[in-house]
């Protein structure tokens, strides 16, 4: 597979560690793809805009029938389609997926579908949850997630566009556009096909719509949750100076995100607006000029193949190719252009590792550059002979058992996976590996994980 190695440009914001970003091309082919997920096994989900679903598989091979295709129903183009996927926590037993997608009057819809078999959907099946009035055909957001922790469904909405928030959509909590919204799909009240969540901060305010979780959002395009902190992050877009970076607890709720009072840090329009004590400024900024660079906000890396990035928030800007990360303590840094990449969606397996979408058409997966080790200790296994060739054996200590065995090489990516072996002394072929060096990642029944450097004659 091709690779894309890391430039770093001159410019970097702030550097507390180490943390190298590289992406390595695993698919291409697509049309416009938007969006990434995975519905709870090794196959990954990539939306295109103009209203397919496409399934592609752990071994980079694209099934020749979509999943989903609604083209008919999707007005496609600039910042309107097919926008976003999310797969209901308990998509295996029910089928349930939902849709954000622009309907042929310019709406956005949000809708749920039901699987028919274990690769096509039933286009028949929709039924609509929400219709959105869009008064423009830009600043739609176009985000689903669902809650790790609550099972709540969260929509993020843009301010409806036509350049500043002319009528203050944003701030006025009568109205659902620049908003993140919350409900509850799994139940049905006041002749809606979802229900409120009793925890939602306005229920009950007659000023203010139920299904509102917090507001003051300009275009927040892309959203994500990292479960190991139960925080939001999102990248939402800027308007003449300033792209910013949310980062909040989903416990309380009710943000207030600040625009159009703010952009960013940076006063826009306070007139009319609330304390400045009152709201939710962004944990990160960056400057728009000279690149008209919008953010295409990412996610938090908690994959298991690379030490370095763990636990970094990866995000990217469309327009310029550049990928940026975050760390837990909110330094930025400016990992450099990748091939001038029209970066604009992350999305994980179902090992939490990372993909991100080029809406040229393909799909990358993201890297570190340090290999993960849980633990390293010479005498709890052997491998002989080394170097090798043809076949190699795996010896443990003690006579502890051997639950399983990982080649992998140097990139990161498995090249041979064997589980449940128990037994104390393993041979393995190896005479598929081509000449170089590779890690034998050995994990042994006492709970412990060694790893051998192998060298292949």
């Amino acid at each position: 597979m091709k690779k894309i190695t890391l430039c770093l440009m001159s410019m970097i914001y702030a550097l507390s560690f180490s943390q190298d970003v590289q992406l390595e091309l695993f698919a291409d082919g697509f049309s416009d793809p938007l969006c990434i997920r995975n519905a709870g096994d090794d196959r990954l989900f990539i939306v295109e805009q103009d209203g397919a679903i496409k399934i592609l598989n752990s071994d980079g091979t694209t099934n020749s029938t979509p999943f989903l295709d609604i083209d008919s129903r999707v007005s496609s183009g600039g910042e309107r389609g097919l926008l976003s996927l999310a797969f209901h926590p308990n998509y295996a037993t029910n089928g349930f997926f939902y849709l954000n997608y622009t309907n042929n009057s310019g709406d956005t819809v949000i809708s749920r579908f039901t699987r028919s078999t274990a690769n096509t959907a039933d286009s028949t099946s929709e039924l609509i949850l929400m219709t959105i009035s869009q008064p423009f055909s830009n600043h739609n957001g176009g985000d689903l997630h669902f809650g790790p922790t609550d099972g709540y469904l969260y929509i993020s909405t843009g301010d409806g566009g036509a350049g500043g928030d002319p009528g203050n959509r944003s701030q006025n909590l009568m109205d659902f556009l620049g908003k993140m919204l919350r409900i509850d799909v799994d139940n049905t009240a006041n002749g809606n096909n979802y229900a409120i969540p009793a925890d939602n901060p306005f229920v009950s305010n007659p000023n203010a719509l139920d299904e509102i979780w917090a507001y003051g959002l300009r275009n927040p395009w892309r959203f994500s949750f990292d479960s190991d902190t139960n925080e939001m992050w999102i990248g939402d877009v800027g308007q003449n100076t300033t792209e910013e970076i949310n980062r909040v607890p989903v416990t309380p709720a009710g943000y207030n995100f600040g625009w159009r009072c703010y952009e960013g840090s940076n006063t826009f329009n306070t007139s009319g607006c609330p304390s400045a004590g009152t709201l939710t400024f962004p944990v990160v900024e960056y400057p728009i000029p000279p690149c008209f660079c919008n953010v295409a906000g990412g996610q938090v890396y908690r994959g298991s193949t690379y030490s370095d990035i763990f636990g970094v928030y990866i995000f990217a800007t469309t327009g310029n190719g550049e990928i940026g990360t975050v760390d837990s303590s909110n330094n930025l840094v400016n990992q450099g252009n990748f091939n001038n990449g029209v970066w604009v969606a992350f999305g994980e397996d179902i090992n939490k590792e990372m993909y991100i979408a080029d809406i040229t058409g393909s799909i990358h997966r993201v890297q570190g550059s340090v290999l993960s080790v849980t633990e390293f200790d010479e005498q709890k296994a052997s491998i002989t002979p080394n170097p090798a060739s043809d076949n190699l054996n795996i010896n443990t200590s003690n006579n502890n058992t051997i639950n399983s065995i990982s080649i992998i090489d140097l990139k990161g990516s498995t090249l041979l996976s064997e589980q449940n072996i128990l037994v104390s002394d393993k041979n393995i072929d190896v005479s598929f590996l081509s000449k170089g060096i590779y890690l034998v990642k050995i994990e042994i029944s006492n709970n412990t994980t060694t790893v051998k450097k192998l060298v292949i004659n």
